[in-house]
Parts: structure tokens; sequence; C-alpha cells
């Protein structure tokens, strides 16, 4: 199989709005993915001429042999936390697949700006909020489980078949099936009805943003295999 690389970089110029620059705290944590990577340093170099701090870092990629992006790009399974730095974040970018994991692993206000559309807004928290409850009824309803499946991908960057299997060792009172994907097929799951609730071993997004399309409770594995220091 033949592979060709095409970037996609955003080529126009931006700016953000004066007004939208106003509603931001003195410390801010900056992020964007990598389409827009070449245009961020002048983004960073505008919030700064306004009086405001700018932080940001690199991501790893904890689920691909832990592999680094560059400074202020975000990638959609995790990231970083900067709680102790900054007050609030901002990303640049459509969508708002990726600003949402700022949400999931960071208490704080996540402005958007969207240069393509050149609309702002803020990520609604309340949303968020339900997510992450629903994750932990998940978590209570698997450890008062038995019958536990455990669904794996094939993907690189995305199997982890090595760290589910050490649940069966630190939860031996359990029962675990293991359900192996290339993608992951929700409605494969329904054939299953004795199964109580799963573990989601594959992109950890499947487990908060995806919740609703598995027939059970779902919980990610990192909250339950508080051991996981190497990944596969």
């Amino acid at each position: 199989m033949k592979y060709h690389f095409i970037e996609t970089k955003y080529e126009k110029t931006f700016t953000l709005p004066i007004n939208f620059i106003e509603k931001l705290p003195k410390n801010i944590g900056l992020f964007t993915t990598v389409q827009f990577i070449d245009s961020i340093e002048k983004i960073k170099e505008q919030i700064e001429k306004s009086g405001r701090e700018v932080y940001t870092r690199e991501s790893i990629n904890y689920y691909y042999k832990g592999k680094r992006t560059q400074n202020y790009q975000l990638l959609g399974c995790n990231t970083e936390k900067l709680d102790d730095k900054v007050d609030a974040y901002i990303y640049i970018g459509d969508g708002v697949f990726h600003p949402r994991i700022l949400a999931f692993n960071n208490k704080k206000t996540v402005f958007i700006y969207d240069p393509v559309e050149k609309k702002e807004k803020i990520l609604d928290r309340d949303e968020i909020e339900k997510i992450l409850k629903k994750q932990k009824g998940a978590y209570l309803k698997f450890l008062n489980s038995k019958e536990i499946g455990v669904v794996v991908s094939t993907k690189p960057g995305q199997s982890q078949f090595t760290q589910a299997q050490l649940l069966k060792k630190q939860y031996p009172d359990k029962n675990f099936y293991y359900f192996v994907f290339d993608t992951v097929n929700y409605r494969d799951l329904e054939n299953f009805p004795f199964v109580e609730c799963f573990v989601n071993t594959a992109c950890p997004r499947m487990g908060l943003d995806d919740s609703k399309q598995f027939p059970k409770s779902v919980i990610n594995l990192n909250k339950i295999l508080k051991s996981v220091t190497t990944l596969e």
C-alpha cells in the first residue's frame, strides 16, 4: 500500500478580534491543531501585547509510544494540565472535538476562535459536566459488576491489549471478556447482553463523547487501571 503525505495547512492570515481578547483573563493557555500551527506565534504575540501571559506546551500521545507534538499542538486523545499557571484556555481552530479534551482534563473555561468561519464561542461547561458525571456512574457500575466486556482496538496508537490483560490480575473476582476490533462496531456489542459494563481500551474519546453508543455503561481503562506506566 502506497501512502502520500498531503499537508493541510491553513494558509490565510488572521488575527483575533479585539473584543474577543478583551474577554480573556490574565493568564491563558493557548492551543491549536496542526493546520493552524504556522499562525499561532503571531496570535501569541497579539495576546501578549494586550498585557496577558500566554502559556502552552507540547502534548504527549500516551497511546502511541509517548510521541510528542509541537508546542501549541493539541491532540484529541489527551493533553497535559496547566491548571497551576492558567485561568482559562484558548483553542484556535474549527469544531469542538479538540477543545473538549481541554475541558475534560482541566476545570477551566475554554474560549474558542474559529479562523475559518470567524466565529467565537465559549465551550458549554454544563455539557462537559454531564459527561464527567456519567463517567463517575460508570465507574461505580464497573465496581459493582461481575461480567465485564473489554473493548480492544488493533489500530496503531490505540492497541492496549497487554494493559487490558492486567485487569484480570487487579480484579480477580470479575470475569473479563475481550472484544477485539479494528474499527469498533457498537452494534456488535449488543450481541452480548450478559455483559454488565464495558471497559474501553481504544481511543479514550469513545468512553466520553461516544459513551451513548455503548449498550451498557462504559469506563476508560486509565480510570480503573492506575498502575499503567508503559503502553504499546
